[in-house]
């Protein structure tokens, strides 16, 4: 099979270095300096082995690459509010004997939140969700790195919104050729569930920094609190945090790379590279809409959500808000919603 990565950051980039490491052919699709690099000088993928150079083909689209082949796989790898606009352009693109992407091909959903495996299935046939456990980094064109060891990262993998097949299985075979651990689950939403409850600290980080600080870990608990309540409320089932560190144990373990600090988590990253956009609404916004369906009020996530938005569009500086100061207006939002319900 062949690999088209649609958004080589850092997710994609991560998983189309590691699959051509390994041999399979892989093809990656980038926008603006990105793509510039990456065409010039390869993409160089920083691991604890040092850093890789591939020099693979890269395109901006599918018209570059003409008719697609039957047995081409499209990742998908962009932000979750890049989805919409990727699945317009690819699902028509033209497939060898006849028919689309869309009625032929698989994608696979590698991406945060649960909105864009249900988004590709109005326009594909053939969905995979993935939730993706995968340390990597990408804020500088042309780079990605990626901390994790002895394995990079674990995927598990299944059809959306449920079951496996075989393509699963072979697409699950080849990224465990690639430094991954990849299992495949009849029940894949309930593993992106569990990763969207941990992902709900992305904005905090954000706007104010790492999330270490005791008080930073305390505020996180009481989001994370919002967003187990609307689960439950919803009847959504999630894998535990006790099933989570089972599986994984030490299989990924984050070492420092030379040349390559950490930084922070995909929405930081966002705010780095001065995005202009960030994944808050598909993140802290899903616990909002969750919230509002099913009468659970959702203070935090919302003022999260609308930070990490502000941000993003005021391309201000990653944790420049004082975490004091969050706590401040958490607190302020909190007591405001708790006043509203006993008044209702």
């Amino acid at each position: 099979m062949r690999y088209i990565i649609i958004g080589a950051g850092a997710i994609g980039g991560t998983v189309g270095g590691r699959l051509a490491e390994a041999g399979q052919e892989v093809v990656l699709v980038a926008r603006g300096a990105h793509r510039t690099a990456l065409t010039e000088g390869g993409l160089r993928l920083r691991v604890p082995q040092g850093e890789l150079t591939y020099r693979l083909p890269v395109v901006d689209g599918p018209d570059a690459l003409g008719t697609l082949r039957a047995d081409d796989v499209l990742f998908l790898a962009v932000k979750t509010q890049d989805t919409e606009a990727a699945l317009r352009v690819w699902g028509p693109a033209p497939v060898e004997g006849g028919g689309t992407a869309a009625e032929l091909l698989p994608l696979v959903c590698a991406q945060n939140g649960v909105e864009s495996p249900r988004l590709a299935l109005r326009r594909f046939r053939h969905v995979y969700g993935v939730c993706v456990w995968l340390p990597a980094t990408h804020v500088e064109p042309g780079v990605v790195s990626a901390a994790g060891t002895p394995l990079t990262g674990i995927l598990h993998l299944g059809r959306y919104p449920h079951g496996t097949d075989d393509t699963a299985r072979r697409i699950a075979a080849d990224l465990e050729k690639a430094h991954f651990e990849a299992p495949v689950v009849p029940d894949v939403s309930r593993w992106q569930y569990a990763k969207l409850l941990s992902n709900l600290g992305n904005a905090l980080e954000a706007v104010s920094g790492p999330v270490g600080d005791p008080e930073a870990e305390t505020l996180y608990a009481r989001v994370r609190a919002e967003g187990e309540a609307v689960l439950h409320a919803a009847g959504i089932a999630w894998a535990s945090t006790e099933e989570q560190q089972a599986l994984r144990g030490d299989k990924v373990t984050l070492v420092p790379l030379d040349g390559a600090p950490r930084g922070g988590g995909s929405s930081w990253q966002s705010l780095s590279r001065g995005a202009g956009t960030i994944e808050a609404d598909h993140l802290n916004g899903e616990i909002a809409l969750l919230g509002r369906l099913h009468g659970v009020p959702t203070p935090l996530n919302e003022l999260l959500q609308r930070l990490a938005n502000q941000f993003a569009r005021d391309r201000r500086a990653p944790g420049s808000l004082p975490l004091p100061e969050l706590i401040r207006l958490a607190d302020d939002r909190a007591a405001g919603a708790v006043a509203f319900v006993q008044e209702s």
